[in-house]
């Protein structure tokens, strides 16, 4: 997908599943989905490899998640059930994650847990699924927090909402261990105010040398299928979009000791100001710090409108770092 075609929306397809508080079994969405107990959900139990993705092409073969990367229908719901906690059991759902690419993913899937009774949302976790194999299949199993005993006490559906997915050795990070680069790189949730987006990235040096910035990070967005949507212009300057946004100002030689950190800012209008072409729609960004440095690919979720341009502001060294 290149452009969003007006006046259509992107819905994102959902996996539906009846959850019980008793934990009894129920099927997937799919007629040919296996059915799951509560034992799936439980602490420890449906985690790890599964079988090759063409051994489990039929499970929950209804169920597509939108929002997925390249071979679409990665997520899929395979059962329900509950799950013990501290003081009660808890509403859950086993999942798997597919990569029919040709290189590992890292998976973050946002779901979405209902009442069946009212429709009303309840919560939306969110889990990530690291280095996923290509061609391989990995089960994992959500147990959301914060839905209330009287809720979780009556029956919930739960649904797929979203799937990003980015190259794993491209992988952001805002801590842990230090990758071999020596930098980590990584964006913010960043701020939305009458149509404009402001979402900053960071680079921290967790090495031990010095590290060397000038200029404006390279940052190439991307489709849900990690191709370079058509129409998109990327500028030099946060202010080629809108003033006093911080990601303006000359660029500047920077000298980052190691724990010292940067930011840039990426700035951008949802304006939609054409009835023939559809908005532009690119969730990630891949992103180079410098020129020879290695990729990242980020998630900012680039919603461009109709002009396709993106700001784009020089690295500043973060004060009193």
């Amino acid at each position: 997908m290149r452009r969003t075609p007006l006046p259509a929306l992107a819905l994102p397809a959902a996996c539906l599943l009846l959850l019980t508080a008793c934990g009894t079994e129920r099927p997937g969405a799919a007629a040919s989905a296996a059915p799951s107990t509560a034992q799936d959900c439980g602490a420890g139990a449906a985690t790890g490899s599964g079988p090759p993705a063409g051994a489990e092409a039929s499970t929950g073969s209804g169920a597509s998640a939108g929002g997925a990367s390249p071979g679409g229908d990665e997520v899929v719901v395979i059962g329900t059930g509950t799950a013990p906690g501290a003081d009660r059991t808890r509403p859950c759902a086993t999942y798997s994650v597919t990569n029919r690419g040709t290189e590992p993913f890292t998976y973050t899937v946002t779901f979405r847990f209902l009442s069946a009774r009212t429709g009303t949302g309840l919560v939306n976790p969110e889990e990530t699924v690291r280095d996923v194999a290509p061609g391989r299949t990995v089960r994992r199993t959500v147990t959301p927090e914060g839905i209330s005993p009287d809720a979780a006490s009556g029956p919930v559906r739960a649904e797929v909402l979203t799937v990003r997915s980015v190259p794993a050795a491209e992988e952001s990070s805002r801590g842990g261990a230090c990758p071999p680069t020596g930098v980590r790189v990584y964006a913010d949730e960043g701020d939305a105010a009458m149509g404009l987006r402001v979402v900053g990235l960071h680079l921290e040096n967790c090495g031990t040398r010095p590290y060397r910035l000038k200029g404006y990070p390279r940052v190439e967005p991307l489709d849900e299928d990690h191709v370079r949507p058509d129409g998109v212009s990327v500028l030099e300057g946060g202010d080629a979009i809108a003033s006093a946004t911080g990601a303006d100002g000359p660029p500047e030689q920077l000298v980052l000791a190691p724990g010292e950190r940067a930011h840039a800012g990426l700035v951008w209008r949802n304006t939609v100001d054409s009835v023939t072409e559809g908005p532009v729609n690119a969730p990630y960004a891949r992103v180079w710090a410098k020129p020879g440095a290695a990729p990242v690919t980020v998630i900012p979720e680039f919603d461009l409108g109709t002009t396709g341009k993106l700001g784009v502001g020089p690295w500043k060294k973060e004060k009193g770092r």
